[in-house]
């Protein structure tokens, strides 16, 4: 009989020592290879729900039904980045289920407020976000290092001819082929709008345009851009002075017309819907790139990892 509860135990615990650790909170259980961490992480992903909660919505969230199951693989050179799914029925959120990986300073101060972020939306809007809207919002609560990739991208791609006309982007429900332009320029233009009056401002502006899809109602109403074309005209001279910091005006969409929102950039230079990028310093003077509509097919699905990219 010992015998046999020695063999029983060593099994028991060479599974878990394969299974990795267990941590479970109210709203996370996170399974990793270290105690200790799965325990920090878990306890690190209860606060990032609270705080981004009130970032995001102004409120706590109430406990989801079931708790978040959550895999991690932890190591210093390991690509940051992670899939979250979930299901929408009939108005409902649920079957949550993530899995992350990076380093573990990435996993915390990336990963984890990234894909929470996702989650909070789903919880608040129970219904898919645009892909532009929903990435640019979770990239937005990066590290400073892994938003600046996505600036550096971002030039990139609208020197090759890899931009994607707001008048499409606006309208993508599913993934594109070509994938990382969306991230990229999802969270400039995410990063832009929070900038001009902080994250539940954001929320409601989605909302809003959600709603109905009238989204150049919603932008003069929220931003006071009369269109996506002069969103992205203003955008576009953002972005080629560098994304400099903005000032969020001091009014409520309430209590201030369009243009006061807006401010005087509110007026666009040039409104055609294809516009040029310039980049400063280039030889010979600007470089000029068109955005270009997108091409090719497009994936259905319901969520997609964020990309794995190597250290």
């Amino acid at each position: 009989m010992e015998a046999h509860r020695l063999r029983a135990a060593t099994i028991a615990a060479v599974a878990v020592a394969l299974l990795g650790a267990s941590y479970r909170t109210p709203n996370f259980v996170v399974q990793t290879a270290d105690p200790r961490l799965a325990e920090h992480f878990a306890k690190t992903a209860e606060t990032l729900r609270r705080a981004l909660a009130v970032e995001w919505l102004g409120q706590e969230m109430p406990d989801w039904s079931q708790p978040c199951p959550i895999t991690v693989q932890v190591g210093p050179h390991l690509g940051a980045g992670g899939a979250t799914s979930f299901l929408f029925d009939g108005g409902e959120v649920y079957g949550w289920r993530m899995n992350i990986q990076g380093s573990a300073e990435r996993v915390v101060d990336s990963v984890l407020p990234h894909e929470i972020t996702h989650m909070i939306f789903a919880s608040y809007f129970r219904a898919p976000l645009p892909r532009w809207a929903d990435e640019g919002g979770a990239t937005s609560v990066e590290c400073p290092s892994e938003q600046a990739k996505h600036r550096k991208m971002l030039v990139q791609f609208l020197r090759t001819g890899r931009g994607i006309a707001f008048s499409d982007m606006f309208a993508m429900t599913e993934y594109p082929d070509d994938v990382m332009p969306l991230y990229a320029q999802g969270y400039s233009l995410a990063d832009y709008l929070i900038q001009q009056g902080g994250r539940r401002k954001y929320v409601a502006f989605l909302a809003e345009g959600m709603r109905d899809h009238r989204w150049a109602a919603a932008l003069a109403r929220w931003y006071g851009f009369k269109d996506l074309a002069t969103l992205q005209n203003q955008w576009v001279g953002w972005v080629a002075q560098g994304c400099p910091r903005l000032q969020a005006p001091a009014v409520s969409p309430e209590g201030a017309s369009p243009a006061q929102l807006a401010g005087s950039d509110a007026r666009p230079k040039r409104p055609e819907p294809n516009l040029i990028f310039h980049v400063a310093g280039t030889p010979g003077g600007n470089a000029s790139v068109e955005f270009r509509p997108l091409e090719g097919p497009i994936r259905a699905q319901l969520t997609r990892p964020q990309p794995i990219q190597q250290k």
